[in-house]
């Protein structure tokens, strides 16, 4: 655990430092979440894939979260930004896949739409799980268009999904790293690049 909380805070000390280039900050915090989440089991040879990693990691935190630092940061400091990320369809993959040509995937609209009603339901009954499983499905969609070169730098198109993003990221990461330091009994599991000398 202090492996991952270590590597965690040098990135986020990192993104701190990109005043005003929010493509970096993005970026440099998304590195400090994998720090704090990744295990070793997402790169053996059958991988439980992104979602159920999140998914599994999230369950581990709100779990702890006994003074519910995560829901009231979602609600109280971010309910604006998030509510604007999950309407954007930019950050939708269902929609990525239409417009790929990919089969299954003509109903985006119905299932975008079914996204936002499930992710009310899950804010009102304060699934802080389930709430980020759905923030980082969004954020990891920009994530793959940052990091893939789906997206120019800088651009003037669609800032406010990486702006918003960021923002969130930077207040909810350092949420995590504390709850793991408070809780260093817990399996975090291992690192799979271990400090080798």
């Amino acid at each position: 655990m202090g492996l991952r909380v270590h590597r965690a805070i040098s990135w986020i000390g990192r993104a701190e430092a990109c005043d005003g280039d929010d493509d970096a900050r993005f970026i440099f915090l998304w590195i400090a979440f994998n720090a704090a989440y990744a295990d070793e089991r997402e790169f053996q040879s059958i991988p439980q894939g992104e979602r159920a990693a999140f998914l599994d990691y999230f369950g581990r935190l709100t779990a702890l979260d006994s003074e519910r630092r995560i829901y009231k940061a979602v609600w109280q400091r971010f309910s604006g930004p998030v509510r604007l990320l999950l309407e954007n369809r930019y950050v939708f993959n269902p929609f990525w896949q239409h417009h790929n040509g990919i089969d299954g995937f003509a109903d985006w609209e119905d299932r975008f739409k079914a996204s936002a009603r499930s992710f009310a339901q899950a804010f009102q009954a304060g699934d802080s799980a389930r709430v980020l499983s759905f923030v980082f499905d969004r954020l990891y969609v920009l994530r793959n268009q940052l990091v893939h070169g789906g997206a120019t730098w800088n651009s003037g198109v669609n800032r406010a999904q990486v702006r918003d993003g960021a923002a969130i990221l930077a207040f909810l990461v350092p949420v995590f790293v504390d709850l793991m330091m408070e809780n260093p009994a817990v399996d975090w599991g291992r690192p799979f690049y271990p400090v080798v000398a």
